[in-house]
């Protein structure tokens, strides 16, 4: 329709960005139509003479006659603009008491022109129409909306052509945010992007109409043009950006230290053969004083950078401050405690009161004076079930690692004892400390060899993870861990339960026991070892989530990704528009958490047991990355969760078969791979289209070569020579993206905000018979556990971060809700995958109800289990436990 309606009025001789047809070569108007048109110039012209200055503009100096054959026409739009309605209305009321600033306010607006998919045969240039303006000072109707939409014409030659890109200049002192651009009410330019003021930025901004073109088909007249976009995106790694900037380029992470406060604040750099690790956005701040390879820390001189696009919006920017304010709130009395009694000893009492309470609301001030109170707290968790002592029940401990925040560490065992993989020289006998005899009685009669051939145990095995660093670690006063190993046992009944847990220390002399083994307890003191040992490993599993499963696998090793698309794959690209709403938000969450969270001193350190080994961890886990390993069934068949078989519904059969996490996320992962292979099949059917597209080639060789350098020349990194490939990679990176990311992120409150069942840190070992804290140990079991738990202060520090991370914003995108198409409006397949992704999104929601009320699944339902809602699509704002946006957005 596009096509149609504009090439009635123009003509073209070239080829349609929006149908395989040509316009109607060398078409004429006619007769009657042009003298229309040259009737309605004239009266411009003539409106032009008698008004010094019209409300929408469109610039004809260049015009000096109407000649008797019309070369000229209009074509007309609508250019919607976002606005900071306070500040216009602040700038107008500047503009009524002083009338002299008329002059300056005159040239204050936007520039547009359209380009031509065709070149002038006179120059071999694209057509250009004349400049068309919009006047702030006389055109702007201050609304209570945030975006308003402005009409505008264009003069364009009667052989124009089909528009296929506009050139955007801003006039007015500040940047602007353009919304799109509509011509004709037919072709559209969804733009969303920021345009600088020309004084910053003389070049004029290119924004392409929403068709999808592959390099290959570029129009002719959009051919320099496509690459240009592409070459103002690209850094050269010189320079410090500012926060205007739209540039895109690699650097190590030298930015996490902040070594002029001292040593003890100075961190290594990660990236290179000695610490390998993914790249990030480069920033271009200049070096520490005390180190040239640390980049300067954010502050009000230098300020955080993001490429100006990639920066929250209002909405996620004010939700975040908010969390921040509730936060202030939160922590007030606690470290108002804090301050006065310093780390005096607390209770579960103590511990409880810093949640709401909901009971009792019986009379209207108990209720004014409660709600007062309540303003200080915080909401209790609703997911992990307590029972009277407070402390993680053994069903629980199994089921968490299945239907928890964390449920993607859980191995099959399948040789017995474990074997670590470090190096027995400087980390002791790789052989675990595990025997028979410390489990035979809990299998169900079988033998540990029959166990084993039933796929029965199961472990969360964080060895080799946290020994290289347990000296650092337990250097500090208050910090004390293990690197623990845990058994698990599959029931009849589906669920885990967890017999026998390994601590190890690093070994200090050959006479001292490094490993011990804890089972299930036999009286009162074992349950409480039993009780430490639990908590040591929670303790483990927390900061390998944090560090390795979420920060490591989701946030750092997606931006190479996100920043070799933004510099290799135009807007216009097929495979751009498909990413495009999966990289929202990422860049500039990843720079705030290098800012603040994963920094030395940082929020992960102050209340993670990891310390200032917290970052080193996640590089030592780095070198065991594999891309080709994080899709959902590759990832469940490496740990021995799942197997092949062609005959189940997703190719592959669970040997846990009610394991919620990847119950749902298949549903989640095989509706991907439909939408995605549908997609690619569209635009390359087949291997020779793969290969012979530059940009899509570019973007994936830079993204390994370049973006996770320290592991380009890993023979693991999949291929890209068929639509095949295609579809896995890009299946790859929207499940990672979205359902893990989601799965990993949004439980965060509800699954570790009870600090007692999964402290982030521990303070003290679990005693033996001859440790001399054993006889206060006994005499004062619970005490001890209670002292070995993070203070007061940290663990609402930590409270605070978790409800942070875990709430989703007003404006949040979720996976299934694409609501701009107008890209494939000529190609109803397309339209019609996405509606289909759609539609299976909300039958995925229908089948997890289904599920969660299922008295079978005992890992999802029963009494005081709480539902599986992780990978449940669609949320509300706030924290809600539930929730699948389409990117890495917090």
């Amino acid at each position: 329709m596009a096509a149609t309606k504009i090439n009635e009025m123009l003509g073209s001789n070239s080829k349609s960005l929006f149908s395989n047809t040509h316009f109607l070569s060398h078409s004429t108007p006619s007769w009657k139509s042009w003298e229309r048109r040259a009737v309605q110039v004239r009266k411009l012209v003539a409106e032009v003479a008698a008004v010094p200055m019209v409300t929408k503009l469109i610039e004809l100096d260049s015009v000096r006659s109407i000649p008797k054959t019309p070369t000229q026409s209009t074509l007309s739009g609508q250019v919607t603009v976002g606005y900071d309605v306070k500040e216009k209305m602040m700038e107008l009321m500047v503009q009524w008491w002083d009338s002299s600033k008329a002059a300056i306010d005159a040239r204050r607006g936007v520039s547009l022109q359209l380009v031509s998919s065709d070149v002038d045969p006179r120059t071999g240039k694209p057509k250009v129409s004349k400049e068309a303006i919009i006047e702030w000072s006389r055109d702007l109707n201050i609304t209570g909306d945030k975006f308003i939409t402005h009409n505008v014409q264009f003069l364009v030659d009667t052989n124009f052509g089909e528009p296929g890109a506009i050139l955007v200049t801003n006039k007015d002192q500040k940047e602007l945010f353009l919304k799109s651009v509509t011509i004709e009410d037919s072709l559209h330019f969804d733009c969303e992007s920021w345009v600088q003021p020309d004084k910053l930025l003389s070049e004029k901004r290119i924004f392409f109409c929403n068709k999808a073109v592959l390099p290959s088909e570029t129009p002719v007249g959009l051919k320099e043009l496509r690459k240009k976009e592409l070459r103002e995106l690209r850094g050269n790694g010189d320079g410090v950006r500012v926060s205007s900037d739209r540039i895109y380029d690699y650097d190590v992470y030298n930015d996490l230290g902040h070594p002029d406060k001292g040593t003890k604040f100075a961190r290594p750099v990660l990236g290179g053969e000695r610490r390998p690790y993914p790249r990030r956005c480069r920033t271009g701040r200049p070096s520490t004083n005390s180190d040239l390879k640390s980049e300067a820390p954010v502050d009000e001189s230098m300020p955080m950078y993001v490429p100006r696009d990639e920066a929250f919006g209002d909405v996620k920017r004010q939700t975040v401050d908010a969390g921040s304010w509730k936060a202030m709130m939160n922590n007030f009395f606690p470290f108002l405690k804090h301050s006065t009694e310093g780390e005096a000893g607390s209770s579960f009492a103590d511990i409880n009161n810093l949640y709401k309470q909901c009971r009792n609301q019986s009379h209207l001030d108990k209720m004014i004076k409660d709600s007062t109170a309540h303003a200080f707290k915080f909401d209790p968790p609703n997911i992990v079930s307590r029972d009277a002592s407070c402390c993680l029940r053994d069903d629980e401990f199994g089921r968490l690692t299945l239907a928890g925040m964390n449920p993607v560490s859980i191995e099959r065992l399948e040789a017995f004892p474990p074997v670590s993989k470090l190096e027995a020289s400087v980390y002791g006998p790789q052989e675990s400390a595990f025997r028979q005899e410390h489990i035979i009685s809990q299998l169900d009669g079988m033998s540990v060899q029959q166990a084993i051939e039933n796929k029965k145990l199961f472990i969360l095995d964080y060895h080799d993870a946290y020994l290289p660093f347990l000296n650092s670690i337990n250097a500090n006063p208050d910090r004390k861990a293990y690197a623990t190993r845990t058994i698990f046992f599959l029931t009849q009944l589906g669920t885990l339960k967890p017999i026998a847990i390994e601590l190890s220390l690093p070994p200090m002399n050959p006479y001292m026991q490094t490993k011990r083994v804890i089972t299930p307890p036999v009286d009162a003191t074992t349950c409480w070892q039993w009780q430490l040992a639990k908590a040591h490993v929670c303790s483990n599993d927390s900061g390998a989530h944090e560090l390795i499963q979420h920060w490591l696998r989701t946030h750092a090793c997606m931006e190479p990704f996100i920043i070799a698309a933004r510099r290799n794959l135009s807007a216009m690209h097929p495979i751009h528009k498909l990413l495009h709403p999966h990289m929202r938000y990422t860049l500039d969450i990843n720079a705030r958490a290098r800012e603040l969270l994963i920094s030395a001193d940082g929020i992960i350190e102050s209340v993670f047991s990891t310390k200032e080994s917290s970052m080193e961890i996640t590089s030592f886990a780095y070198r065991n990355w594999r891309f080709d390993m994080e899709s959902l069934p590759a990832d469940l068949i490496r740990r021995g969760i799942a197997e092949p078989d062609p005959t189940e519904p997703h190719g592959i059969k669970l040997l846990i078969h009610d394991y919620p996490y990847a119950n749902d996320g298949l549903l989640i992962w095989s509706a991907i791979e439909r939408l995605v292979k549908d997609y690619v099949n569209f635009y390359y059917p087949d291997s020779i289209r793969i290969r012979s597209d530059p940009e899509l080639n570019a973007w994936y060789y830079e993204s390994i070569n370049v973006g996770h350098a320290d592991l380009r020349h890993e023979t693991w990194w999949p291929k890209l020579s068929t639509p095949e490939d295609l579809v896995s990679i890009l299946t790859t990176l929207i499940w990672i993206s979205s359902a893990e990311h989601a799965a990993l992120n949004f439980g965060q409150y509800h699954y570790g905000a009870y600090v007692p069942v999964r402290p982030s840190y521990m303070r003290r070992l679990v005693p033996d018979e001859e440790d001399p804290d054993y006889p206060s140990f006994v005499s004062d079991p619970e005490g001890y556990f209670l002292s070995s738990l993070p203070s007061l202060k940290d663990m609402t520090v930590l409270m605070s971060v978790l409800d942070i991370l875990s709430t989703h914003s007003a404006d949040e995108e979720y996976l299934g809700d694409r609501k701009e198409l107008s890209a494939w409006k000529e190609s109803p397949e397309i339209i019609k995958a996405f509606n289909r992704f759609s539609m299976e999104m909300r039958e995925i929601e229908k089948e997890v109800e289904k599920r969660n009320n299922d008295p079978k699944l005992r890992n999802r339902c029963g009494a005081g289990v709480s539902p599986y809602q992780l990978l449940v699509p669609s949320s509300e704002p706030g924290v809600s436990c539930r929730g699948v946006p389409n990117s890495i957005s917090i």
